[in-house]
């Protein structure tokens, strides 16, 4: 019932997000949207959820061995995904940092991406997605771009000040310049890298979330196992009754059909 209920709530979240986020889509990017993804792990955990709760309330078998096989399956792809993620590292790497100059070149139409990488490049004090270079994939911050944000990167990319008045410009004209001669004025290095990096260093809440995400599902799984193998015995056991009662009505009638038609009592003494 508890992840019925986180279901709905993350169902109805998505829901108001992607309400807001029609209001001012610029690019159609449906599934790149946090929006969608959260709807759709919304539905997936209310109903599987549902699944749960009303084929323990039934002992519904069928419902109860849908229920296992479905938290089975979507416990046993997150962990190929995850051990795949990690043999083919770089790969991934490769791949994440691909999609993350698509969304570059995007940046101003995509309202998804820009808050996100906006917040990802403040909160991990990072550049674009291999480094600060990625930015060139913009048409707005190419070099070779007119405009005053030619060759250079957003002011999130900027080493922050004390001060509370942000200079929007702060990036101007660095994405030409090497590494040593800006790290004092922009953060140089990739997004990817400081987000694994920060992964590393907090592996121990790394560990909890994970714990915390799977645990539930194997537990769910085990469960719902142990819980259809005592419906089986269950249903052996009243079978076995009702094939015993059946046996001993019909062993009766045979005794009964063999006194013939009138039945002896012993006397009275």
């Amino acid at each position: 019932m508890r992840f019925q209920l986180i279901g709905a709530f993350v169902l109805a979240v998505g829901i108001y997000a992607e309400v807001e986020r029609q209001k001012y889509k610029t690019l159609e990017s449906a599934f790149l949207a946090p929006a969608i993804i959260l709807i759709l792990l919304g539905i997936v955990m209310f109903f599987v959820s549902f699944m749960g709760v009303l084929a323990s309330l039934r002992d519904n078998l069928c419902l109860l061995q849908a229920f296992m096989y479905i938290l089975g399956i979507c416990l046993l792809i997150e962990l190929i995904g995850g051990v795949v993620a990690l043999i083919f590292r770089n790969h991934t790497i490769d791949f994440l940092n691909e999609n993350i100059r698509r969304g570059i070149q995007n940046y101003y139409d995509d309202l998804d991406f820009k808050n996100i990488m906006d917040f990802v490049q403040k909160e991990f004090k990072c550049c674009g997605g291999e480094d600060y270079k990625d930015w060139t994939k913009n048409p707005y911050h190419d070099c070779s771009a007119p405009g005053p944000l030619a060759c250079g990167v957003p002011y999130t990319c900027c080493v922050r000040n004390k001060t509370d008045i942000i200079n929007t410009m702060c990036g101007y004209k660095t994405i030409d310049k090497e590494r040593l001669s800006i790290q004092h004025v922009i953060y140089v290095r990739g997004c990817t890298n400081a987000v694994l990096i920060w992964f590393v260093d907090n592996y121990s809440i790394m560990a909890g979330v994970l714990l915390g995400i799977l645990l539930p599902q194997f537990l769910g799984v085990l469960l719902s196992l142990l819980y259809i193998t005592r419906v089986e015995d269950i249903i052996a056991e009243h079978k076995l009754s009702a094939d015993a009662s059946v046996a001993f009505q019909e062993q009766s009638e045979v005794e009964r059909a063999g006194t013939g038609c009138c039945m002896c009592y012993p006397g009275k003494q």
